[in-house]
């Protein structure tokens, strides 16, 4: 249980320090993310996003408990 979480750490700093370079690259504007605009509101659903990152996480979690 506690290399999950020194995994999900390192993750998680890995993706802050790279934030400049991944906003830059598209993520959070792919096709399938879903954006509603009313006259008071805005609905964002990041859905090609999070099957993205799913699919990234899944990859990394696989390859550490090998």
């Amino acid at each position: 249980m506690a290399r999950i979480f020194i995994i999900i750490g390192i993750v998680l700093v890995a993706v802050g320090l790279l934030w400049p370079w991944l906003e830059k690259s598209g993520i959070g504007r792919l096709p399938g993310d879903f954006r509603f605009e009313g006259e008071n509101f805005t609905f964002y659903f990041p859905l090609m996003t999070c099957l993205l990152a799913s699919a990234v996480l899944t990859l990394v979690f696989w390859l550490f408990n090998r």
